[in-house]
């Protein structure tokens, strides 16, 4: 019993080293394409593709060229909500994790890829890419996040969520310093300053393709036996709502999350947007300022997974939507032209941002019946890396009706404010207890 006991716990080791490293391949997805170089490139192709009031016509509708991309991002959700309940249901039921996170992964991989073909006035190609690459990012973490009720206890899943993002984070690091050499020493390379762009672009999604092969070997399937058929997107979502229905501080929890996470995500995707457009800085100085981001947001993971086990997850989410909120309203007041406060700035965001994702991704899982885990992180993750909707719309509506940047920023307030008195009213021992799990001494 001892050697079986060790062979166990030797395996769920495995599986979360495993883990860690979908987090290490997707990351660079998230942090070099979303972040920091599709926005501004984005935005930069329809603007050339404008017509002399600055608008672009995709499929007739007048769209200003610099909210293309907050549209795109949007819409991509749409997407999202149709797959992802889909895919978790049909690996609750089937237990066939593995199959269905490889085609997405391999998807988006594919999709990013592709965006070496963005030049010119390609701005439609490159709206579909990021829908294709955003949509099924959401279905593969979707799938990866469910992993995790099922290869750490209830005591460890703070420490392993937060090891997780620390390994992301540290991959986007990484990148981001080789994209920084590339970028800066184009010249020497004989690029051009687009097809740099490109090439850092299309790197992203043959790394996250080489290394998604790391999870598909170590992470195991849990099969179970087929009961039903999937029903077409909406229907599943209505049913996956239904069930969480049932379960009434689970759905308030994700409510609260779907909110202040929707802000989180708007602002890493529409900060190289805001950094370009509105403060004038160069893309040496966002990718700089997005690396400072990184480095910090791996101590941050894990100093802030170090204070949940003392004060609890719940008690340093919300210090750290408090610290959000602040650093937000500061932005608002950044001088143009002025790099240093910019820096100021990112390692503020870098501090809180991978703590309060991972604490959060935590936290729900303690709030999941069991059995059900990749159905209701299907609901989790419409919201999660860069797939809310509500914000890059709220961000997009308000510079095409004010022409500002500042406005579109200081908009994002809301979901900070609305999403801590949400969270404060969830009584999370007792959704825990109610969701059928054991109740960690902190949480």
């Amino acid at each position: 019993m001892p050697a079986a006991g060790a062979d166990e716990a030797a395996e769920r080791r495995r599986e979360q080293r495993g883990w860690y490293v979908y987090d290490w391949a997707c990351s660079v997805y998230s942090t070099s394409v979303l972040t920091v170089f599709l926005g501004p490139y984005l935005t930069s192709v329809a603007e050339k593709a404008a017509d002399a009031d600055g608008f672009v016509h995709p499929l007739g509708i007048p769209v200003r060229a610099g909210s293309f991309f907050a549209y795109s991002v949007s819409l991509s959700v749409i997407v999202a909500v149709l797959v992802m309940p889909v895919a978790g249901a049909a690996a609750d039921r089937t237990g066939r994790k593995k199959p269905l996170l490889a085609a997405a992964a391999y998807t988006g991989a594919a999709a990013t890829a592709a965006m070496f073909l963005l030049d010119g006035e390609r701005y439609l190609l490159g709206g579909v890419l990021l829908i294709v690459a955003n949509a099924a990012n959401a279905v593969g973490t979707m799938l990866y996040n469910s992993y995790l009720p099922q290869i750490a206890g209830p005591e460890e899943r703070d420490a392993v969520s937060s090891r997780g993002w620390a390994f992301g984070y540290a991959a986007g690091s990484l990148v981001l310093v080789v994209n920084l050499v590339l970028y800066t020493a184009r010249d020497s390379f004989g690029l051009s300053e687009g097809m740099a762009v490109r090439v850092c672009l299309a790197s992203a999604g043959l790394w996250w393709g080489a290394f998604t092969l790391v999870p598909l070997r170590r992470l195991r399937d849990r099969r179970m036996a087929v009961k039903e058929a999937s029903t077409p997107g909406f229907r599943q979502l209505a049913a996956t709502i239904r069930s969480m229905r049932r379960q009434p501080l689970t759905l308030a929890f994700l409510l609260a999350y779907l909110v202040y996470n929707d802000g989180i995500q708007t602002v890493i995707s529409q900060a190289s947007v805001y950094g370009s457009e509105e403060l004038g800085l160069g893309q040496s100085t966002l990718i700089g300022a997005v690396l400072l981001v990184q480095v910090l947001a791996v101590a941050g993971a894990l100093g802030m997974g170090r204070l949940a086990r003392v004060y609890g997850a719940k008690r340093t989410i919300l210090g750290s939507l408090v610290a959000w909120t602040l650093t937000l309203a500061a932005g608002y007041f950044l001088p143009a032209g002025a790099p240093v406060w910019f820096f100021v700035l990112a390692a503020g965001i870098g501090l809180v941002l991978g703590g309060s994702q991972a604490l959060s991704r935590s936290l729900f899982s303690h709030l999941v019946p069991p059995g059900k885990e990749a159905e209701y992180f299907s609901a989790y993750e419409m919201s999660d890396r860069g797939m809310s909707w509500l914000g890059p719309l709220l961000f997009g509506l308000t510079f095409q009706l004010t022409g500002s940047y500042r406005d579109a920023i200081l908009s994002l307030v809301a979901f900070f404010v609305l999403g801590f008195a949400l969270l404060a009213r969830v009584p999370v021992r007792q959704a825990i207890h109610d969701a059928g799990n054991p109740v960690p001494e902190k949480i």
